[in-house]
């Protein structure tokens, strides 16, 4: 094996691990930051997206952002490989996605705050088709009100977040929950539909209802 080999390797293991990224001994950064950096320039070049410094983006993933529709990637966040983005979406700083995440922004956005952690095959989605009976589904009406994910928020594998649900700072959303209704902060949330199964230990006391 040549290092070539090795360096193809480990750039499939940050694309599927990208919090790795952060941890790289000066040897690998040597050669990642570059390749990095002529990824994310290449997606600004192509699409309406925004990185802001110390960003890791897989080169499987697939950012696509029209005119007034932007991604707006913060600092230091991580998006892994096969994930879809479609804007209008903004990731606050530190905020990692992991691999085959879909994130749709609609008409009105996802927004997702800082340091908040999305894992794997969880699906976003900011916009809702009518269901009247007077036509097919794909010629309803769409509406879209948003998405908005608070600060230091857990979603667990396999999570769907319909269109206008917004999750408190510090909640969490266990694996293959659908959530449809509004998550306070501290809050954990479970099950089809999701439902309040508890709180994060060592809550505050006081927490929005």
């Amino acid at each position: 094996m040549t290092d070539d080999d090795y360096r193809e390797q480990h750039k499939q293991r940050l694309a599927y691990m990208p919090w790795l990224y952060g941890h790289l001994k000066p040897k690998h950064r040597a050669w990642a930051e570059p390749w990095q950096a002529e990824i994310q320039q290449r997606l600004m070049q192509l699409e309406t997206v925004h990185f802001a410094d110390d960003c890791f983006v897989a080169p499987q993933a697939v950012l696509l952002a029209e005119p007034g529709r932007d991604i707006i990637v913060g600092f230091g966040c991580q998006i892994a490989a096969d994930c879809v983005i479609h804007g209008p979406v903004s990731l606050g700083p530190g905020v990692s996605i992991n691999h085959h995440v879909s994130l749709d922004g609609g008409a009105a956005g996802i927004h997702i705050g800082e340091g908040t952690r999305i894992a794997a095959y969880s699906t976003l989605y900011a916009f809702n088709h009518g269901m009247a009976a007077d036509r097919p589904v794909r010629e309803q009406p769409v509406t879209s009100r948003g998405i908005h994910i608070g600060r230091d928020v857990w979603i667990g594998a396999r999570a769907g977040i319909v269109d206008g649900v917004t999750i408190g700072d510090h909640a969490v959303v266990g694996m293959g929950a659908v959530v449809t209704r509004d998550v306070p902060p501290w809050t954990i949330v479970a099950g089809n539909p999701a439902r309040p199964i508890g709180r994060r230990p060592g809550a505050p006391e006081q927490v929005a209802k």
